[in-house]
């Protein structure tokens, strides 16, 4: 699982080959947008196509990303199924597991290749390539089938899903205009993840756990139509490529500027890998905002495992049971979508007294209300999951601490991620992509952890350590908001988002 973007071109470093002159006759020409006003440019859409556009992207990202923790309520069928001993170790997890491996590469090097090849054609690929590796998850006669397939299920919904920010950054032109669509998209990219275990405990309650993936295949199915005939295209250099073959079949040369610039497709992958890896190791925010991130994403998943180990040891409760509890984090996810949105209010508030650029937000308010979610959310929420963890108190009190957790999470990863999109600007598709890989390792390994830890430990100690990691970390947001301005100016990459940011409003050359 990862949340991230493509890189655009003109965030990579000149590799290009030499641009050739164009053709010289009468009849040639750069093919560009005809005017502000152009009806075919996606900024200039109506508000109603543009929302419908919106809410279909995030419909599919809300009903893919169901398909990463929505096997998790079978992992006792499965192993009578398979022959799988969990003993000693969660091996059930494995399909997960590689899900999340398979987000992780996919988003980190196919996404960058949609820019090459447009939205609607990627997005209309990948998904029916997911759709036909449900048919052997459902139909799967050994352990290693269904581990593979996941593996490409998991890229092929990095893809889907991630491809929505894509397409609100393409048709949403302004950043106060993009905040509601990102936001709702954040949230519902981290539901579907929690929705999974409460959609797969409907289904596997009265089928078995082959029809968890003949579900899917159902209503996955079902809505490929409705995404091929509205789902347009919606990169600006796709447009216009297809407005100069069309010109072309015409007898007129004419070109894309990005046709005649002919960037080598080797040189956008490996740059693509290169400076992500190279943030990572070199930039403190990206580092830090990659650990905060990574251990939201993880406990979502860790829950997958922690809840059954809790509710069963406390009130006997079976997996699907343990299943249906994961709504209790959706709805604190919801709630959380509330608190991001107020925190969008506070952030462009925050243009009034921005002595470094005047006029225009500061980026260290992007995480304003991330110290309150970290510290009262994500750590309080942990504690007391853990602290109420008896069988002498009813199931709805350790129920409220995941809410509390689902809450904090939304708030503070979008937080994060917006944080990372305005300090580094041009470059934040590479420090999101570096964030994106540490998402997606501790989505695949630290909920195997969780046998061993609330076996060993207890329910209430395992609980606590992550809440006492989730107070350190809440204390990052604290720093940066404090100290911000400062990190910033030692950071190469911010330091030239921010002199961007200053010749755009004028105060320098």
């Amino acid at each position: 699982m990862s949340i991230t973007e493509t890189i655009p071109l003109s965030e990579l470093p000149s590799t290009k080959t030499q641009t050739p002159e164009p053709p010289r006759d009468r009849d040639s020409r750069i093919v560009d947008w005809e005017g502000p006003n152009d009806p075919a440019n996606p900024y200039n859409w109506s508000v109603k196509k543009k929302w419908l556009i919106t809410a279909i992207s995030i419909v599919a990202t809300f009903t893919t990303m169901l398909n990463g923790t929505i096997i998790t309520v079978a992992h006792e069928a499965l192993d009578e199924r398979f022959n799988i001993s969990e003993a000693d170790f969660p091996h059930s997890y494995w399909p997960v597991s590689t899900w999340a491996i398979g987000a992780g590469l996919f988003s980190f090097t196919i996404l960058p290749l949609m820019e090459d090849f447009g939205f609607r054609r990627v997005f209309l690929g990948t998904y029916g390539v997911f759709l036909c590796f449900l048919v052997p998850q459902a139909v799967a006669q050994n352990f290693a089938t269904l581990i593979v397939t996941r593996f490409f299920c998991g890229g092929c919904v990095a893809i889907i899903a991630n491809s929505a920010s894509s397409l609100i950054g393409n048709i949403w032109d302004s950043e106060q205009s993009r905040t509601v669509p990102m936001s709702l998209w954040i949230a519902l990219y981290l539901a579907g993840s929690s929705m999974g275990p409460v959609v797969g405990a409907s289904v596997f309650k009265f089928l078995s756990w082959r029809w968890i993936s003949w579900a899917q295949l159902i209503w996955c199915g079902a809505l490929y139509p409705v995404y091929w005939m509205l789902m347009p295209e919606t990169r600006n250099s796709a447009i216009l490529r297809e407005r100069a073959k069309k010109l072309r079949k015409q007898g007129k040369e004419a070109y894309t500027q990005e046709e005649l610039d002919n960037t080598p497709l080797l040189d956008i992958v490996l740059r693509s890998l290169n400076r992500p890896l190279y943030m990572l190791v070199t930039e403190p925010v990206a580092f830090v905002c990659t650990v905060i991130n990574g251990l939201v994403i993880g406990t979502i998943y860790l829950f997958t495992q922690s809840t059954e180990q809790v509710f069963a040891g406390l009130y006997g409760w079976s997996p699907v049971q343990a299943g249906f509890l994961q709504s209790a984090i959706v709805v604190g996810e919801l709630f959380g979508l509330l608190g991001a949105l107020g925190n969008a209010k506070l952030y462009f508030a925050s243009a009034k007294r921005n002595t470094e650029i005047p006029g225009m937000p500061i980026p260290e308010a992007r995480l304003y209300m991330s110290i309150f979610a970290g510290f009262f959310g994500m750590t309080g929420g942990m504690f007391v999951y853990a602290w109420t963890s008896y069988p002498s108190l009813p199931w709805i009190a350790p129920a409220v601490g995941l809410a509390m957790v689902g809450a904090g999470n939304t708030v503070v990863i979008i937080g994060a991620c917006d944080y990372v999109v305005d300090a580094y600007a041009k470059y934040a598709a590479s420090a999101i992509a570096a964030v994106a890989l540490g998402e997606n390792v501790l989505a695949a390994f630290l909920p195997m952890a969780a046998q061993s830890m609330y076996t060993n430990l207890g329910f209430h100690w395992a609980s606590s350590l992550l809440g006492f990691f989730a107070l350190v970390l809440s204390c990052a947001p604290v720093v940066l908001v404090i100290y911000g301005r400062r990190i910033r100016d030692r950071s190469p990459f911010m330091k030239e988002a921010a002199l961007d940011k200053k010749k755009e409003a004028g105060l320098v050359k």
